[in-house]
């Protein structure tokens, strides 16, 4: 038996609170779309009366026509943008092109990007832009333009609510990426604290929603400072061709793990005298363990210390695994190939995955990982951890120079005796490890996305 895997009375009437908020949108938007005769249905409302959210509209002259243009030729080819991963938001998200294909190939896209837009602009066009094109997923980056026009961080996640709000009530098991805010400068009137501050009441408004992905993009681009770098935001505010490279590098991982992308089986053959922990197609092999009583006192002692800690999920029976796609929590996920740990819907969520054999022998393990950014995992060596991360974001060695970014990396792990040699892309990470005479190979979950693939074994002798 696994505990602490139903839902909660605090589900419960989250669902009830989101409910209660679609009518209130639906309302005010249908009252959003009556237009003044001889005005055009995609023209910015005059006034606020009546409108959805709260906080800025903008209304300046460039930002009516921009407007009005936009919306008119996206209804236009409303019919073949049905069904696309719809991006959702600003200037920077206009900035992808409107073909998108080249970027993400094999994904039907179709971006809705205003330069300039709010969030509550971005609210009050919601149904006619996105939600009429019954889209297969929604990626949502918006907010830094309300900080400009003095909204109040407060003001920015009550609008995004209300977005997140609509588009659930549209589809509850649809999915949305939520980007966190890219980082800006005070001299863009975006200063870090109040970004961050946008970026923590978002994470806390999706807490626990299993169909919303935060995306980490604020410490995907922030520097020391909690500022933009320049290299990658020359005006402080707009990415330029890199900063788009690493954030659709960032988008991959979670594409293909909604099977959007990189669907296709992988054919790999592991070198001669070694043996395949995961076979690609299911978990076979692999399962939970019975949660020793030291890592109940030490989760205990954590909440103790910390209220905000992460749930640690205890196993008082082991669990077995055999034949099926996906562990009972939906945690471990198969996909194409690849034993997805997926992003926890509480934020962060510390759970390992085990082999059912244990290895006494010396041993050669080699497998390949691929890290969403700021994502934390671990790779355990007979029952020692070894960190598993977005090593330049979330160290700690983020000194490495072959590693490569929400991209395919190889570890490989020597033991022999109770002594464990192990390297990323051919640079040591750990000389000497000191692991046990014998135990299993585990996987560990703490926070974002990890994949692992192509995991083997050689004995030595």
């Amino acid at each position: 038996m696994v505990a602490n895997f139903v839902p909660s009375m605090k589900t419960c009437f989250r669902f009830l609170s989101w409910s209660f908020v679609f009518l209130l949108v639906s309302g005010a938007n249908s009252r959003a779309a009556s237009s003044p005769p001889g005005s055009s249905k995609f023209q910015i409302p005059a006034t606020d009366a009546g409108l959805p959210g709260d906080g800025p509209i903008r209304r300046y002259d460039w930002f009516k026509k921009l407007w009005e243009q936009r919306r008119s030729q996206w209804a236009a080819q409303a019919g073949q943008d049905r069904g696309a991963v719809v991006f959702l938001g600003d200037s920077i998200t206009q900035g992808w092109g409107d073909d998108m294909s080249g970027i993400f190939p094999g994904m039907r896209t179709a971006n809705r990007g205003i330069s300039g837009d709010t969030t509550r602009g971005v609210l009050i066009r919601l149904d006619e832009d996105v939600i009429s094109l019954d889209p297969s997923a929604v990626v949502l980056l918006i907010g830094t333009n309300d900080l400009e026009e003095n909204a109040t961080p407060e003001t920015v996640a009550s609008n995004v609510k209300l977005i997140l709000a609509r588009l659930k009530q549209h589809n509850p098991s649809m999915p949305v990426v939520l980007c966190k805010v890219f980082p800006s400068s005070e001299t863009k009137k975006r200063p870090a604290t109040k970004i961050k501050r946008i970026n923590e009441l978002y994470a806390a408004a999706v807490k626990g929603d299993p169909n919303i992905t935060v995306m980490e993009t604020w410490i995907l681009f922030a520097n020391e400072a909690g500022d933009s770098k320049k290299e990658e935001f020359p005006d402080l505010l707009h990415p330029n061709k890199a900063g788009y490279a690493k954030w659709s590098a960032a988008l991959r991982p979670v594409f293909a793990t909604l099977r959007f992308i990189e669907t296709a089986a992988d054919d790999f053959t592991p070198e001669p005298g070694f043996r395949s922990l995961f076979n690609g197609r299911d978990l076979t092999g692999w399962g939970y363990r019975v949660t020793p009583e030291s890592d109940i006192q030490s989760a205990d002692r954590w909440r103790k210390s910390d209220p905000n800690a992460p749930p640690w999920p205890v196993v008082t029976t082991p669990v077995d695994f055999d034949r099926q796609t996906a562990s009972v929590d939906g945690r471990y996920v198969v996909r194409s190939g690849r034993l997805v740990v997926t992003t926890p819907p509480e934020g962060r969520r510390i759970q390992q995955i085990w082999t059912a054999r244990e290895f006494p022998k010396n041993f050669i393990l080699k497998l390949e990982f691929r890290a969403t950014p700021f994502a934390d995992s671990g790779v355990f060596i007979r029952g020692k951890q070894l960190q598993c991360r977005d090593y330049p974001l979330a160290g700690p060695y983020k000194q490495l120079k072959n590693y490569k970014p929400q991209d395919w990396n190889e570890m490989v792990v020597t033991v022999k005796g109770e002594s464990a040699h192990c390297v990323c892309n051919g640079e040591v990470l750990e000389a000497a490890m000191k692991v046990p005479l014998t135990g299993p190979i585990g996987l560990e979950g703490d926070l974002g996305q990890m994949e692992y693939r192509r995991i083997r074994l050689k004995e030595l002798r």
